[in-house]
């Protein structure tokens, strides 16, 4: 069942967005060669605490889940696309490193992602990340009243195939609320001008998953959550919760 919001839970859901906003500020800043991936984790768990929120990834069990996840961010490294387990990992100079975190403050969810290089990057990795921003950026602006959910799904999907790129199978964007996930899923492939009509207090959240080496494939890592791109090229994953207004998609997760 799909919800609507209104503005005053916008403005909840803002709250929660910039705790998100300031989690993924701090791992960014804070991700350095030589420094274990486990303690960005530790970072992010510290700046909930500082503001009174919650992880709702942690201990977070879906039916496909063979146990709850057990930190309170992801943190997927070159391959990795998305659900990467922070451990006892060392990133290294020029790793790619997707970071996605979500908070619940006040009864109100956030959820957002960003990619960047550990100390220097390539070009080539520098296309992956510009062009799968702009796939969010693309997504967020035809996100309208008036719209329906294959003008999301088709902003990047078109980006994403005029750049060469892949496109994560079977995991998409989705509602977000009270919950972290809700109805209606978002998905990254789709017609334009098909699907469920966008009104204004819809809030969801847009996430573009692309693999560099153009295969959409993907698999499951042996510890049920990590999946990797299937030939081993790297991905990169931004995005935002957002809410439809009748004046424009308003951004919930940034600062």
């Amino acid at each position: 069942m799909v919800t609507y919001r209104s503005p005053r839970e916008w403005e909840l859901m803002r709250e929660a967005g910039r705790v998100v906003a300031r989690i993924l500020a701090g791992t960014r800043e804070a991700a350095e060669p030589g420094l274990p991936v486990a303690e960005l984790d530790a970072v992010a768990g510290r700046i909930l605490k500082e503001n009174g929120a919650t992880s709702p990834f942690l201990h977070y069990k879906p039916s496909w889940a063979p146990v709850p996840y057990p930190a309170n961010i992801c943190v997927s490294v070159n391959d990795v696309v998305v659900h990467g387990i922070p451990g006892n990992q060392v990133l290294k100079d020029g790793d790619l490193v997707s970071v996605d975190c979500g908070a619940t403050l006040g009864g109100y969810c956030g959820d957002a992602a960003v990619s960047f290089f550990v100390g220097t990057g390539d070009e080539a990795g520098q296309r992956l990340l510009d062009v799968t921003r702009t796939a969010l950026e693309r997504a967020i602006a035809a996100a309208v009243p008036g719209n329906r959910m294959g003008d999301i799904a088709n902003a990047v999907e078109r980006t994403a195939r005029k750049a060469g790129y892949g496109i994560m199978q079977g995991c998409g964007g989705h509602g977000i609320g009270t919950q972290m996930h809700e109805d209606p899923p978002v998905p990254n492939v789709g017609r334009a001008g098909k699907g469920m009509p966008l009104r204004e207090g819809l809030t969801i959240a847009i996430e573009p998953m692309l693999h560099e080496g153009g295969s959409d494939e993907a698999r499951t890592l042996a510890d049920g959550w990590s999946i990797a791109t299937a030939d081993g090229s790297r991905a990169a994953h931004f995005e935002h919760s957002i809410a439809i207004t009748a004046d424009g998609p308003l951004v919930l997760t940034a600062l």
